[in-house]
């Protein structure tokens, strides 16, 4: 075994660094500058505040994400509704095949007729719905240039 530091090196334990950071430095903030040096550790998205640091004196790419979460709701409500409309479009074919199946012409064209009033009114709606999110979309993820 070799001789570390005048102690036998011991097979067990972590590794030693080849290059361990033994030389550490002090900062002292007042309340505002701390409370702004949080305020971009926050938005780095990083877990270690000395990592943060290391890479703002290093002038490494500092990555600052901001999630609004007004705009993440907005986009799951949208999605969700996505779904359901799609769900009832296949939900009117099966009911006009099965009502052309299952019932005289007569009858099917008159319930069929009904079925066509409240799918305008679905149209209109979805069409409302386009031109929220066309504003939307314009308000907060396409700049003016």
């Amino acid at each position: 075994m070799n001789d570390h530091n005048g102690k036998p090196q011991k097979k067990t334990g972590r590794r030693p660094k080849a290059d361990p950071a033994k030389i550490r430095y002090t900062i002292s903030f007042n309340e505002q500058e701390h409370s702004r040096f949080l305020e971009l550790f926050d938005q780095s998205g990083m877990k270690v505040k000395a990592h943060f640091i290391t890479s703002c004196i290093f002038e490494k790419t500092i990555k600052t994400i901001k999630v609004d979460k007004g705009t993440v709701d907005f986009y799951m409500r949208l999605t969700s509704f996505h779904s359901q409309f799609r769900a009832v479009g296949v939900n009117y074919n099966q009911m006009v095949k099965l009502l052309y199946t299952n019932f005289s012409e007569k009858k099917a064209a008159a319930i069929l007729y009904k079925l066509e009033k409240q799918t305008l009114e679905m149209v209109d709606i979805f069409k409302k719905v386009m031109q929220l999110t066309e504003e939307f979309d314009q308000k907060h993820f396409k700049n003016p240039e």
